[in-house]
């Protein structure tokens, strides 16, 4: 078990490295004013438009660094930081988010996979850790058996949490080059204010990375431990 506590320690301490620079490089890139004086409710609008789509509502919704596309009420939903604001920062999230919802419209297959495990992952995750030590335990109370198939049962539910990760990635990363890409081809930016667009998207991706990585960590240690009979 020691071994895992430092696993999960050594996750969750770069994990906490990324996403303070995320929120250190969002509040640089919010301190520049956008030339077109577009707040990130029009940028999402208007990126929309520019992609024939007029059936997703863009929305504001609470809290900090929340933006996210929900495609069961084809909703654009921008936090409060985003929704009002006319810079830099608020012109990549809202963009971003708006390329998960042109992803939607075209059919991009890996949005697909991933809103199909999203049911699947929300009710395993949450247990998988605890289906295997329960496992591990009746294992070692009365050997190789049930107790194993058990543990076997929370690695399969792992695997699905990891498969989500990973599925995640292609995902986001093709959202932010479709904002980008947006960005620049309607020169909705000028030259700086798309490098700090671009910083920004580039450290949110990477939250997604260390998850994935994270995730797959987590999955090789227990299957180490299930599979392999220990450290």
């Amino acid at each position: 078990m020691l071994g895992y506590y430092i696993l999960i320690g050594g996750i969750a301490l770069v994990s906490w490295l990324v996403s303070s620079t995320l929120k250190r490089k969002f509040a640089k890139y919010s301190k520049i004013q956008l030339r077109n004086g577009l707040s990130g409710r029009e940028i999402a609008e208007k990126m929309l438009a520019d992609n024939g789509i007029y059936d997703v509502e863009v929305i504001s919704t609470p809290g900090q660094l929340t933006d996210h596309y929900n495609p069961k009420n084809k909703t654009v939903n921008l936090s409060e930081a985003v929704y009002n604001q006319r810079n830099a920062a608020a012109a990549a999230v809202a963009a971003h988010e708006v390329g998960h919802a042109v992803q939607h419209a075209q059919a991009y297959s890996a949005l697909g996979m991933r809103s199909a495990l999203v049911p699947i992952v929300s009710v395993t995750s949450g247990m998988s850790t605890w289906v295997v030590f329960g496992g591990l335990i009746l294992g070692a109370a009365a050997g190789v058996g049930f107790g194993y198939w058990v543990a076997v049962a929370g690695l399969v539910m792992m695997g699905f949490a990891t498969l989500f990760s990973f599925v995640t990635l292609p995902v986001e990363y093709d959202a932010s080059n479709r904002a980008l890409a947006w960005l620049k081809n309607k020169n909705m930016v000028s030259q700086e204010e798309y490098k700090g667009s671009e910083d920004a998207l580039k450290w949110a991706a990477r939250t997604y990375l260390v998850a994935a990585i994270g995730s797959l960590a987590t999955l090789l240690y227990w299957g180490l431990q299930v599979l392999g009979g220990g450290d």
